[in-house]
């Protein structure tokens, strides 16, 4: 990394060993900031570490359903940092893919405990931690899929308009110490979301007015302005991120 000047301020971001949770750590990196990274992988942890910068890092391996996990990543930051100003809730699953009828209900409430139920767990944390105290925002990462129907990924859609919700309820009750909004991506091209389109990206994005499907950076830039000066009087909303995708949502 080249050297930047720090800014002083810390943010913590689940499921950011890669994909959207690592181009927002880069863009938060690129204005000065210093970060702790959560994921489930040790290994890609360690990796994703070292290749953002070390001086400036730290990773905490787990699950972010884990509450224990969620304290310990909590504590690592504050001792590593002394603070946590802001918090990017990215962590996520979607591990069914079909029609809603047959959806097993235990698949269900992992995928709610891993995405809705965590990020509560983690913004309940930093609020006692640091920010109920001295102030910052939280930045849930939802999906366009919270949004509006997504046949076949229902649970998952399902589980982001909760998140949505959720970012409601914090900014309400956080308010006017902590601003919380939310950012409901379309399909950005990660791991996670290849199913989506390998093999087939020219079609996936055929669909979308701006001629291409998301990359983390177009993420990271929308979380980095959240999360500065620039957006003080924003709270309590969903900004969609999507390509011009929902243009075409029609009726």
């Amino acid at each position: 990394m080249t050297t930047v000047e720090l800014s002083g301020k810390v943010a913590l971001i689940t499921g950011a060993s890669r994909g959207i949770g690592y181009g927002v750590a880069e863009a938060l990196l690129a204005r000065g900031d210093r970060v702790c990274i959560t994921g489930r992988n040790e290994d890609a942890l360690k990796e994703a570490v070292e290749t953002l910068g070390a001086d400036r890092v730290i990773g905490v391996a787990g699950k972010a359903h884990d509450e224990a996990h969620q304290a310990i990543a909590v504590e690592r930051t504050m001792e590593a940092f002394g603070r946590i100003d802001f918090l990017v809730n990215n962590a996520g699953t979607n591990p069914v893919f079909g029609p809603i009828a047959d959806l097993d209900l235990n698949v269900a409430r992992k995928v709610f405990e891993t995405n809705v139920v965590s990020a509560l767990g983690f913004a309940q944390r930093t609020w006692k931690a640091w920010q109920g105290e001295n102030g910052g925002a939280i930045v849930n990462i939802s999906s366009l899929a919270g949004v509006q129907a997504s046949p076949f990924i229902g649970a998952y859609g399902i589980s982001k308009a909760a998140m949505i919700n959720l970012t409601l309820q914090l900014a309400h009750e956080f308010a006017p110490k902590v601003r919380v909004n939310s950012i409901a991506p379309a399909v950005v091209k990660t791991q996670f979301a290849k199913a989506l389109y390998e093999g087939r990206e020219e079609e996936a994005a055929a669909g979308y007015p701006l001629g291409r499907l998301g990359v983390p950076s177009d993420i990271g830039g929308t979380a980095a302005f959240l999360t500065s000066e620039q957006s003080d009087w924003i709270t309590g909303q969903t900004l969609v991120v999507d390509g011009g995708k929902f243009l075409n949502a029609g009726v």
